[in-house]
C-alpha cells in the first residue's frame, strides 16, 4: 500500500484507489448524520507512515461504518502499514464485550476493555437487567488479555437528568471492578466533567485512569496532571473549533498523553465526517506533535511507552 491511497480492504469493490487531490467519484454515496448533515461514506486515504510506531488506545472494530465490512485482521494490517502497531478494542455492552474477548484471542495486536456504556445503564436498569449485565462484564474482564474496564463513565449529552442516577451507580460499580481486578479504567466523559471528577474522588480512583477521547479544557488537564490520570486525544483535537482541546494538550504532562481513534467515529481533519479507522491515527499524531512542538519520532515513542505502561505488554 502506498501513501495517500485508501487501503485495499477499505475500498468499495466498484471504487478505484483514491489519491489525495483527486476529485471524488461521481457515484460516491453519502449518508445523513444525526445532525441532518450529509456525510461521505468512503474511507480517507492512508497517511504517510509514522517514523516510530504507536498504539490506538481506543477503537471499536465491531462497529461498521462506510461502504465496506473490514475484518479485524484487515483493519490491523492496514494500521500496521502506517506505523500503528496495535490497538485497544473496547466493548460498550455485553455483546460488544464478548466480541472484544474473541478479537483479542484471535489477534495478538489487540488488547481489550469491557464495560457497559453509560448511555445503556438507564435502559438496562429500567428493564431490571443492569445487575446481570454487570455480572457478565466482570466475568469477561477476568480474561488475561482484557486490561481495562471501559468504556464506562457519564454522558449528559444523550442521557437526561432522569437517567443520571443509574449512570452514577453503574460508573461506581465499574470503578470498583477495575480496582478489585487491578485493571485500568477507561472513562467516557461527555458534558459531565465535574461529576466524573467528583465520583472518582468519592470512590477512590484506580491506579490507572484514562479519560478516553479527552474533551476537557486546560482546567481539566491540570486536574489530570495533579492526579496522574491519562488523557487520550482523538481526532477531535484536529478540528478547527477545538482550541480548548489544543490548550489542554499543550499543558498535559507528557507521561499522561495517549492517542486514539474512537473509530469509526471522530475522523481527524481534513476528513471529518468520513468513517474512521486505526490506520488514520498518524494524522492525529502529527497534529498533536505540532501542538506540542515535539519531534515526531520522539513523540510517537512517548505515546507508545505511555500506552504500554497503562495496559502492559501486548
Amino acid at each position: 500500500m502506498g501513501s495517500f491511497e485508501i487501503p485495499e480492504a477499505y475500498r468499495p469493490a466498484e471504487q478505484p484507489a483514491a489519491v489525495a487531490g483527486d476529485a471524488p467519484p461521481a457515484a460516491q454515496r453519502a449518508a445523513v448524520d444525526e445532525g441532518g448533515k450529509r456525510r461521505k461514506l468512503d474511507y480517507p486515504p492512508a497517511p504517510e507512515p509514522l517514523p516510530e510506531p504507536v498504539i490506538d488506545n481506543h477503537t471499536h472494530l465491531d462497529f461498521r461504518d462506510g461502504l465496506v465490512e473490514v475484518s479485524v485482521r484487515e483493519a490491523l494490517d492496514a494500521a500496521a502499514a502506517v506505523g500503528v502497531q496495535g490497538a485497544v478494542q473496547v466493548g460498550c455492552d455485553v455483546a460488544s464485550s464478548k466480541f472484544t474477548v474473541a478479537a483479542v484471542e484471535a489477534d495478538a495486536r489487540l488488547l481489550g476493555a469491557v464495560a457497559i456504556h453509560p448511555n445503556d445503564a438507564p435502559r438496562l436498569a429500567a428493564d431490571a437487567a443492569l445487575e446481570a449485565a454487570l455480572a457478565e462484564i466482570e466475568d469477561l474482564a477476568r480474561h488475561p488479555r482484557i486490561r481495562a474496564v471501559g468504556e464506562t463513565g457519564l454522558d449528559y449529552f444523550r442521557t437526561g437528568e432522569a437517567g443520571r442516577s443509574d449512570q452514577h451507580y453503574s460508573f461506581r460499580r465499574h470503578i470498583d471492578l477495575a480496582k478489585r481486578l487491578g485493571l485500568a479504567l477507561q472513562i467516557h466523559d461527555r458534558d459531565a466533567h465535574q461529576d466524573v471528577v467528583r465520583i472518582l474522588a468519592e470512590e477512590g480512583a484506580p491506579e490507572k485512569v484514562v479519560l478516553h477521547c479527552f474533551s476537557g479544557d486546560a482546567g481539566l488537564a491540570r486536574i489530570c496532571n495533579d492526579r496522574g490520570w491519562h488523557m487520550s486525544f482523538a481526532g477531535t483535537v484536529t478540528f478547527k473549533n477545538a482550541e480548548p482541546l489544543r490548550d489542554a494538550l499543550a499543558i498535559a504532562d507528557p507521561e499522561l498523553i495517549m492517542v486514539e481513534t474512537d473509530a469509526p467515529f471522530l475522523t481527524p481533519h481534513p476528513f471529518r465526517g468520513q468513517p474512521n479507522a486505526s490506520y488514520l491515527v498518524p494524522y492525529t499524531v502529527r497534529s498533536m506533535a505540532a501542538i506540542r512542538s515535539a519531534d515526531l519520532a520522539e513523540f510517537g515513542a512517548l505515546l507508545r511507552q505511555n500506552t504500554e505502561r497503562v495496559y502492559g505488554p501486548w
